[in-house]
């Protein structure tokens, strides 16, 4: 996952720096300092980040153009 496509997954779902941070189970600066290419967190940060993100249910896509998009989850009753 890039800083890009974390800002970019975060605008899909209309999260803030600190509900990601909140929801990841990192610190509101891991996440800042990313996005803002500052420093990379340790790997299992960037993890972390990223599951909660694709929980949510948000898909990143890494082909000649990487980017994000939303999947909503459908619901099986």
């Amino acid at each position: 996952m890039s800083p890009e496509q974390c800002r970019a997954a975060r605008g899909w779902l209309d999260w803030s720096q600190q509900d990601l941070a909140k929801r990841a189970k990192v610190g509101l600066s891991t996440v800042r300092d990313f996005e803002k290419r500052r420093r990379t967190p340790i790997a299992n940060n960037l993890d972390a980040m990223r599951r909660a993100l694709e929980a949510a249910g948000i898909e990143f896509t890494n082909s000649d153009a990487p980017g994000v998009r939303f999947i909503r989850k459908i619901r099986h009753r």
